[in-house]
């Protein structure tokens, strides 16, 4: 009634590597590799994330979850009563553990390591326990078990030291896997200068009608966090405005009563790079609510949705004429900052599956290249993708 393994395709449909699956027949894990392939074959731009897998013999109906990570397909199936949010959690958690290894994950990356994939057997063993529940999930705790592809570990390899034994054990890093008593964070961490790093990433998704107005808009963000700290730091951040972070998910090394109490967010971080936290941006709710439609009546909900509702920076206006054989149309983006510059901003524009060419004009061009980044200077450049049918307007602002 859980997660019972996982499995990585290439991007042919051929498994690479998997659990052990231990608890069902030999054929399991092969019904979804099956299902996903057939379901691919009948429909390669739109398949469902959640696949139906038909009982066969001994095992009942089953789901397969699957996700799609650059050239490479992670499969979770999953039976009995499980909510596939939990097992897409998993999978994320997965690919993170993998970015962690290997940096940008793909199949020609795990075959350049293979050495380190086939000791992932053992790996996958440590993520999910017999029942199939997350067991370790955390980058830290599983470098002791399985160290990371280095330079240095391949020479000692081809060398023929035993790597695991000599860093765990002869080194002063700890008597062996699992010695820290913070699951989170390695023993014996050292470096020559204590440096941490804050960095708040924040996403502005906004839903506007043909006339300008803001429907819905909402800022969510995330604190990612790279720590180069020595033994077993305790951490304190505090905020000036706490109160604009609502729906607050913290990584389990934050102390959770110290912020429900204080706002103050008391931690001993783990070693490297990792999220601290994600939340909500909720703005000042005892000013008045700005684009909203006056004409329409409102409602004490929608009065509450607009009261939430974060003012976007720009405005975006089309007009699109269709024709028997093409088409116009006319895209307008106006700057709504007076205090500050907005820059490479991408607008992308589908254009259909019909669409064989175009031709644009931009009215402040000249100054960007095909892509838009890195360029000198104010203006405008557009480009079209022949494979996925939109073209992209990379435009500089000035604020107006």
């Amino acid at each position: 009634m859980a997660i019972d393994g996982l499995i990585i395709l290439d991007n042919t449909g051929r498994p690479i590597i998997q659990s052990g699956f231990r608890s069902t027949s030999s054929s399991y894990p092969l019904l979804h590799i099956d299902a996903l392939n057939n379901a691919l074959s009948k429909s390669p731009n739109s398949v469902d994330p959640v696949i139906y897998v038909p009982p066969y013999n001994a095992n009942p109906a089953t789901a397969c979850c699957h996700v799609q990570c650059n050239d490479i397909r992670i499969l979770c199936p999953v039976s009995g009563d499980v909510d596939p949010l939990f097992a897409f959690a998993f999978i994320q958690t997965f690919v993170d553990i993998l970015n962690e290894y290997f940096g940008n994950v793909s199949a020609a990356t795990l075959r350049e390591n293979f050495d380190v994939v086939y000791q992932w057997h053992q790996l996958l063993e440590e993520t999910l326990d017999a029942g199939g529940h997350p067991l370790t999930t955390s980058s830290n705790a599983l470098r002791d078990i399985v160290l990371p592809p280095t330079l240095l570990t391949k020479l000692l390899s081809v060398a023929g030291a035993n790597i695991n034994s000599t860093i765990n054990s002869g080194s002063g890093l700890g008597s062996g896997p699992f010695s820290s008593p913070i699951p989170w964070r390695k023993a014996g961490v050292r470096y020559a200068h204590n440096e941490i790093y804050f960095d708040m990433v924040e996403e502005l998704k906004a839903i506007v009608n043909r006339h300008g107005t803001t429907l819905s808009s909402t800022v969510r963000g995330k604190i990612e966090t790279n720590c180069k700290l020595s033994g077993t730091p305790d951490c304190q951040l505090s905020f000036t405005n706490p109160q604009v972070l609502t729906d607050c998910a913290f990584h389990p090394c934050v102390r959770l009563k110290r912020w429900s109490e204080s706002k103050v967010l008391s931690f001993i971080p783990p070693d490297g790079r990792f999220v601290l936290g994600e939340y909500r941006y909720l703005p000042n709710l005892s000013g008045t609510p700005r684009f909203t439609n006056s004409s329409t009546p409102q409602t004490p909900s929608s009065l509450a949705i607009a009261k939430e509702n974060v003012a976007i920076p720009f405005s975006l206006k089309t007009a699109v004429e269709l024709e028997e054989n093409g088409g116009t149309f006319d895209i307008t983006l106006t700057s709504r900052l007076t205090t500050r510059d907005i820059d490479r901003v991408v607008a992308e524009m589908h254009l259909g599956e019909g669409a064989g060419g175009i031709k644009c004009i931009a009215a402040r061009g000249g100054a960007a290249d095909r892509y838009g980044w890195g360029v000198e200077g104010i203006g405008a450049s557009w480009a079209f993708d022949s494979n996925k049918k939109y073209t992209a307007f990379i435009i500089f602002l000035l604020p107006v």
